[in-house]
């Protein structure tokens, strides 16, 4: 397996600049997009979690490197914020409890999971969001940090056809500090989800 390195960005993304024609390069994004003149940083300096994130990723031949940003960032809001990209751009990695089994929805940061719609979605009676010791014990990640992989096991996963859209998407990398890009394709095939509406029309 070929180590993952992580880098810390310098500036703010310019909204997808630095991406090459193909999609998302093998060393992410160049020169004049996020952290292109940051240090390397090995493996083995990673936090545990974001290791585990780079290594599945890797594993799965994933195009996106995590990426480590300078300051947290626990909503769609502050992320977007932060890699200068549209909040709806950004996959949240939301666990609910679907009759007490996890459910890990990747749902845009332009709107919010309407529980009732996706509880019928999957013919359950309730759906509700995990509490901070549910969502580690899912993921063995915190809430503001959760990725779409790296998990103790393989959660069900729903994606959100909202970020079909957009040609980059960013999602949490195990830490609040952590992101990676990826694209809407590359999301349903490295975590197995299914594409849903969470929201109903």
């Amino acid at each position: 397996m070929p180590a993952a390195t992580l880098r810390r960005p310098r500036r703010k993304v310019p909204g997808g600049e630095g991406i090459g024609r193909e999609g998302i390069g093998r060393e992410g994004i160049g020169r004049d997009g996020f952290g292109g003149e940051g240090s390397d940083r090995t493996e083995q300096a990673m936090h545990p979690n974001v290791q585990l994130v780079a290594q599945a990723l890797a594993a799965a031949g994933a195009g996106g490197q995590v990426r480590e940003l300078a300051d947290a960032v626990r909503t769609a809001q502050d992320a977007a914020a932060a890699l200068g990209c549209s909040p709806a751009a950004i996959a949240n990695s939301l666990i609910f409890m679907a009759d007490e089994q996890p459910v890990l929805i990747l749902t845009s940061g332009g709107h919010k999971v309407d529980t009732a719609h996706v509880a019928g979605l999957l013919g359950v009676d309730r759906l509700r969001r995990a509490t901070p010791d549910q969502v580690r014990a899912a993921t063995g990640q915190p809430i503001g940090g959760v990725a779409p992989v790296g998990h103790p096991a393989p959660v069900r996963t729903l994606v959100d056809v909202a970020l079909q859209p957009f040609p980059v998407i960013w999602a949490a990398g195990g830490t609040p500090h952590t992101v990676f890009p990826t694209t809407y394709a590359e999301l349903l095939t490295i975590t197995g989800g299914t594409p849903v509406a969470v929201v109903a029309d």
